[in-house]
């Protein structure tokens, strides 16, 4: 009979806690990018970080998900529609995340050009796939990232209310320290 997992591992918790930080990051960064001039020094520098911080977090992304089946996670805690809505949720956070990589690589790639990813390497570009590609997809691109960042928030409510509330090991299984 298998162990009881009762915490993620290292490498879950650091994925998790790096796309946090990430997504948030990025979230800010993309919202005072907007506004820059195209004088002001940030202007060419902000979106080259934006756009391959995306790229990393897309293949980071790509990897948790494959580990996430390899491995074995803890059970989620709560009552039935806590479990069923924290999975709901995750799964929405997901394909959100996936939403904003796509917008964004179709965003970045309209004219041809890859997207060149902290000079290590470039993703090569599929060019104007639809009319008013960059357009759509930033209107996409924003909403979506707006809905993940409202739906995170409302993920790490949900935990600081099982740590405070219910005080069960939810929010610890994430930091590696269930009683």
């Amino acid at each position: 009979m298998a162990t009881e997992v009762k915490n993620y591992n290292r490498l879950s918790r650091a994925i998790h806690w790096i796309s946090a930080i990430v997504i948030i990051g990025m979230f800010a960064v993309g919202l005072w990018m907007v506004d820059l001039s195209y004088y002001s020094e940030w202007y060419r520098t902000a979106p080259h970080w934006h756009k391959s911080l995306g790229i990393l977090l897309a293949a980071l992304t790509l990897f948790r998900i494959v580990w996430k089946f390899v491995t074995a996670s803890p059970k989620v805690e709560g009552v039935a529609y806590e479990v069923i809505g924290a999975k709901v949720g995750h799964a929405i956070m997901y394909g959100l995340m996936f939403v904003i990589f796509t917008s964004g690589y179709l965003i970045s790639t309209e004219d041809g050009r890859g997207i060149d990813v902290f000079e290590w390497f470039t993703v090569p570009a599929l060019g104007a796939l639809f009319e008013n590609q960059a357009d759509l997809s930033g209107e996409i691109h924003f909403y979506a990232a707006w809905a993940l960042i409202l739906l995170a928030g409302g993920h790490a409510v949900a935990a600081l209310k099982h740590h405070f509330i219910n005080k069960d090991n939810t929010l610890r299984k994430m930091i590696g320290a269930s009683k």
